[in-house]
């Protein structure tokens, strides 16, 4: 399997420089199960896809906690076909192969349950594409069941689905819609796009 995102982060700052460059060694910590690349567009990030969404959530918060209003774009992509195989992206735990959707119902409402607050705010906006399966609609309903109840939820957009709430279990809601959902083994995309001390209006 292959896994991986491509980030894209922008602080809105004139000192968006060494806001970005500060959070990198949020990264730090990752960098063992994680093989990171970075051009002028954007960062990938290589590795187990239970890992990618953790990381991803501490470059983010180190980003956001000067209260600079910050965004950050991400594609997520898990098994697909294009890609070759990279033992740094095999899975560590999660559920056994061919769980019924029911079970990862409620599998994924406790990963969310569980996860630790940042004590920064987000939002964040995503879709969910299970790609190559004959019943991808089943797999985006069951995720959206999940999502309804899984606390972050805020409502549902055209085209994507909106979420808020502390930055800790807003990541672990986007990790367990990409890791809970599609099959285990199809290719999976995931685009989100997330705001941290925006001056909008809620």
């Amino acid at each position: 399997m292959f896994s991986g995102a491509q980030i894209s982060l922008y602080p809105m700052s004139d000192d968006f420089i060494d806001i970005i460059l500060g959070a990198l060694s949020a990264l730090d910590p990752w960098r063992d199960q994680l093989r990171i690349e970075t051009d002028d567009l954007s960062t990938l990030l290589v590795g187990p896809p239970e890992i990618l969404f953790p990381a991803m959530r501490d470059l983010f918060v180190a980003a956001a906690k000067g209260g600079v209003h910050c965004t950050l774009h991400a594609t997520v992509s898990r098994g697909c076909p294009g890609e070759p195989d990279d033992p740094i992206c095999i899975p560590r735990g999660g559920l056994p192969p061919g769980t019924p959707l029911a079970d990862r119902i409620v599998a994924a409402r406790a990963g969310v349950t569980t996860a630790a607050l940042t004590g920064q705010a987000v939002a964040a906006q995503f879709s969910l594409y299970p790609l190559g399966l004959g019943h991808h609609m089943d797999e985006i309903y069951g995720c959206v069941d999940f999502l309804k109840s899984s606390g972050t939820f805020e409502r549902s957009k055209n085209f994507c689905t909106k979420l808020r709430g502390d930055a800790g279990p807003v990541f672990e809601t986007l990790s367990q819609a990409f890791t809970g959902f599609g099959a285990q083994a199809g290719h999976v995309a995931l685009d989100v796009t997330l705001s941290a001390n925006s001056p909008s209006k809620v």
